[in-house]
């Protein structure tokens, strides 16, 4: 008569640690996957014959851990015990199992790894802040309703994005809290815990129906990019079916007015529109950029600025690439390698200045399954203009370094060519400095033509916080 299996209660949500741990006790004991029943409801005991301590550390192929980090957050109910089955035989043997895409459980889990990190990208995209106003000062609480149990997950994000917040997200699995010191992750919530609206909304839904575009309306990929499950919690959903009736009369009005307006009219309505608004607090812009759409064919995800607000230093590069949107961070590629450790050697802590771009989006064309970098053009780079400016109003540094020669369009208006101009100008208005950006080190073939102008890139970086310094 065979042993009855034993049950394991981990948490309830995503108990990772508690699995971990689990997973450890039980290849100790050479439990296989069939004498396990898992559970999710709390408690984190093991019924049944186990030892008291835990077992040895498991040594698992890195994509195998990576996998389970992120199946774990799978509102599944099988889950833990898909990942048991995934550990019990790469430890007995099956080393390289990973690695079969067509093993029924490697599909069923790196499916549901994908499907999390889907909901993780959703998440990012889709949360909408709400102001209220209480005894303690300015809030701004959130409502989401993700897929899986992700809240955690998504913490460092918004933590980086709205430091200067004092906010709360909201959601049935759970819940987070930044007071502007302190991240608490708490239990999940109710829909009516979080506003309905706030002041803020009435212009945001004028900016967002100013810059809906009728001419490149597209349902299907409207609601693959923002799926309609996720509408009743966004403000703007509640114009979209109106602004597609209206879509081929306003293209047909587009049409008609072009053909009557001078090729030198610079207002445009978003402009203008956004200019109305005039956010008073760099949280209050990025909600707007985060929100928006971005013209084709950048990819839809805007990478916000970081840095303290008042940083003495603020650095402009072009556009986010591939990693950067990937992350949703400016600089953290290749390129940001390079201006990380040149602001090192040149004396400067990257966390005390501001680092942003002059275009929020990427934009690329597509090669297989690669991203290719493709250079904004003078109109796309005009289409983000109002952003940045506003952006430095209120970062306000006394010094600003542009990166290269779409930053020093974006921020002088007009191109200045980088071997004649760099050094010391006059960027809009602002005090500046114009050099290379870091991407061209990276492209240099020559090894001692790479190094040369990695020193020069550097002295240019002294220099720039010389100025700062003396300002």
């Amino acid at each position: 008569m065979s042993a009855a299996p034993i049950h394991v209660a981990l948490e309830p949500g995503a108990d990772l640690d508690g699995f971990r741990r689990a997973a450890r006790r039980l290849i100790g004991e050479q439990r296989p996957p069939e004498a396990v029943v898992w559970s999710s409801g709390g408690g984190c005991d093991l019924f049944g014959p186990s030892p008291n301590a835990d077992g040895a550390p498991l040594m698992l192929p890195k994509a195998v851990a990576d996998l389970i980090g992120l199946a774990a957050l799978h509102s599944d109910p099988e889950r833990y015990a898909r990942l048991y089955a995934l550990i019990w035989r790469t430890i007995r043997g099956e080393r390289h199992l990973i690695e079969i895409a067509s093993d029924p459980l490697v599909h069923r889990l790196q499916a549901m790894a994908k499907s999390v990190r889907r909901d993780i990208h959703k998440m990012h995209a889709f949360v909408r802040f709400r102001q209220v106003h209480a005894a303690a000062g300015e809030r701004y609480i959130a409502w989401f309703e993700p897929e899986h149990f992700i809240v955690a997950a998504v913490a460092d994000f918004f933590v980086t994005r709205f430091r200067g917040m004092s906010w709360a997200i909201l959601t049935p699995k759970g819940s987070l809290a930044w007071d502007r010191r302190a991240l608490t992750i708490g239990p999940p919530a109710q829909r009516g815990a979080a506003p309905d609206r706030d002041d803020f909304e009435a212009h945001w839904l004028d900016y967002y129906e100013s810059t809906f575009n009728p001419a490149r309306v597209n349902p299907t990929m409207m609601k693959s990019e923002m799926p309609v499950k996720y509408w009743r919690n966004l403000p703007e959903a509640a114009l979209i079916p109106r602004l597609i009736q209206e879509a081929a009369p306003r293209v047909e009005a587009m049409i008609a007015n072009e053909a009557r307006m001078s090729e030198k009219r610079t207002p445009q309505k978003a402009v203008a529109a956004m200019a109305d608004q005039a956010p008073a607090s760099l949280e209050a812009l990025n909600r707007i950029i985060m929100a928006s759409e971005p013209p084709a064919p950048f990819a839809p995800r805007a990478v916000l600025g970081e840095g303290p607000v008042g940083a003495r230093l603020a650095f402009v590069g072009e556009q986010p690439g591939d990693q950067e949107d990937i992350e949703g961070r400016p600089f953290v590629g290749p390129a940001g390698q390079v201006l990380n450790r040149a602001l090192a050697e040149a004396g400067i802590a990257r966390n005390q200045t501001y680092v942003t771009n002059a275009v929020k989006n990427f934009k690329f064309k597509p090669a297989g399954k690669r991203r290719l970098h493709q250079t904004p053009t003078a109109g796309e780079v005009k289409h983000y203009r109002w952003w940045l400016d506003r952006e430095l109003e209120l970062v306000h540094p006394r010094l600003v370094v542009a990166l290269g020669a779409t930053a020093t369009l974006a921020l002088a208006g007009k191109p200045l060519p980088i071997t004649r101009n760099r050094g010391p100008a006059d960027l809009g208005g602002r005090a500046g400095f114009i050099t290379v950006h870091p991407s061209y080190l990276l492209r240099l073939p020559d090894e001692a033509e790479k190094r040369a102008a990695y020193e020069a890139f550097v002295s240019d970086l002294k220099r720039a916080r010389a100025l700062a310094e003396a300002a």
